[in-house]
This record gives C-alpha cells, sequence and structure tokens, in this order.
C-alpha cells in the first residue's frame, strides 16, 4: 500500500491541471469532501485540496498549449536534476526542467517513451501529501501503457522498481504489480497494464498515469460523480481480490478511479 513513509520512486505528491479552477474544486469536493486552500492570498488559482485539514493532492490552471486536464503523478527522488539526465539516457523526454518550488523542493515532468507523463520531487521542507490510502485520498496508481515491457524497463531504470506480474481473470490480460526498490510486498504502490492504442482514447490514444482514490462506498461515489457533471468509463464493478471499483471522468476530461477496497 501506499504510505506517508516515501521511498524512493514512490508516490509522494500529485496535482490536477484544470480549465477551471474553482469549479473542479467545487466537483471534487462534492464527490469526495475535499477543500480548496489557495497557496498564497496573492494567487488564487493555485492551492491545495484538503480533506479534514490534511493535504490529499493539489490543483492549478493548465499551463501547456492544448493540454488536456489530467492528473500528475510524481513520484520521490533523491536528486531531480539525476532524474532528468536518467530520462534523457533511457529515450524519455524532459518536459519541465528541474526547478525549485518555493523552497519547498525541486520538481521536473518528463514524458515516457511511449508518451505517458509523469513527475518527480526531490522533498525539501514539504515532503507530498499528508494522508493516503484512506476513504478520499490516493490508494493506488495505475499506468495504461501501449507496451508493458518498454514501460517497465524504462521506469526500471529510473527507480529501480520491483514488478509482479498476475494475471487478469477472465483472460483480461497481464497486470504488472509495482513495489519500490527493495520493500517488501505490502508496501506495493501501483501497477502498469498494457493496452491498445485504440482503448486509450482518453488521451488521444497515448499512455497515461491516474490516482486512485479510496472510498468506503464505491457506488455512492460514483452517483456523486454523475450528479455533478463527471462521467464513468467502467464500472462499479467487483475485482476479486482488490474491491470495487469504477473508472470515472471528470467534467474536464481528468480520469480517475475510485475504489472501496476489499475487506480482510
Amino acid at each position: 500500500m501506499i504510505t506517508t513513509d516515501f521511498a524512493t520512486g514512490s508516490p509522494c505528491w500529485l496535482d490536477l491541471g484544470a480549465p477551471d479552477v474553482a469549479a473542479t474544486a467545487r466537483f471534487y469536493g462534492a464527490v469526495f469532501g475535499w477543500e480548496f486552500e489557495p497557496f498564497s492570498a496573492e494567487d488564487a488559482q493555485y492551492g491545495f485540496f484538503k480533506l479534514d485539514g490534511k493535504v490529499v493532492g493539489g490543483v492549478g490552471p493548465l499551463t501547456e498549449e492544448g493540454a488536456r486536464s489530467a492528473w500528475m503523478i510524481y513520484f520521490r527522488t533523491p536528486d531531480a536534476a539525476a532524474t532528468a539526465e536518467a530520462v534523457r539516457r533511457a529515450g524519455g523526454t524532459v518536459r519541465v526542467e528541474p526547478m525549485d518550488a518555493d523552497g519547498e523542493g525541486r520538481m521536473a515532468q518528463f514524458t515516457d517513451p511511449q508518451g505517458g507523463q509523469f513527475a518527480v520531487w526531490q522533498p525539501g521542507g514539504f515532503a507530498g501529501v499528508d494522508v493516503v490510502d484512506a476513504p478520499g485520498a490516493l490508494s493506488w496508481t495505475e499506468l495504461y501503457t501501449t507496451d508493458a515491457a518498454a514501460a517497465k524497463e524504462f521506469y526500471g531504470s529510473l527507480f529501480d522498481w520491483q514488478t509482479q506480474d498476475m494475471d487478469l481473470p477472465g483472460g483480461g490480460g497481464t497486470y504488472s504489480l509495482i513495489t519500490p526498490s527493495g520493500l517488501p510486498p505490502e508496501r506495493m504502490h501501483g501497477g502498469l497494464m498494457q493496452l491498445p492504442s485504440e482503448a486509450l482514447a482518453l488521451n488521444g490514444g497515448r499512455p497515461y498515469w491516474h490516482p486512485v482514490f479510496g472510498t468506503t462506498d464505491c457506488d455512492a461515489t460514483v452517483a456523486k460523480v454523475t450528479a455533478h457533471g463527471g462521467t464513468v468509463q467502467m464500472g462499479p464493478e467487483d475485482a476479486e481480490g482488490v474491491g470495487r471499483l469504477a473508472v470515472c471522468v471528470d467534467p474536464s476530461g481528468a480520469d480517475f478511479v475510485v475504489l472501496a477496497p476489499a475487506e480482510g
């Protein structure tokens, strides 16, 4: 599971680029009970999402021309500049060069060789989200990719992730579980799955990462999603040994998953 004892290569932060920050904050507030808190009084467009006073993510306006609204997942690194060089050597692209973030740390954003976008965070005064693996908080990360073998090789070269393949029921393909280097299986933080480009229409056929947020009642959360202008791509449905889940899209087109974990 994801914890706030962030290890190298583990997800530690996520933020959302939105075309209308105020409307997006209202949507997630209605779905998960999040409150929006601006980073500063001078700039109300960038801010934290908080749940019961604890930071669960961030949000700000879209900054790239032609970009779709999407969640960006940040993985912990001890050295953002070194990771950027490793991305280049492995055939990826540095989209945002390593930069200071108001003295709280350093960040950089990348694109993997297949087209999936992700980021890294080198902590300074700010380690990352305050709460994970709980209702309304990040509980898993997931990559849909067009080439699972290439993705495992690329991300393995950056973070030395451990992966374990499992067959999905009903001939649904192979799902690769991801664990930070050197940590036990209970610290698994995500997975990746190969899909054909036509199944990735949400991102123009290119791979993409998305977050999974916990909930105590998947169906009730999905009802809130649709009641407030979002849509459902898949589910709700039961996944054996995992729980009840649904793939959702917010009103601006950003996708996320809601999961009520299986008991036991």
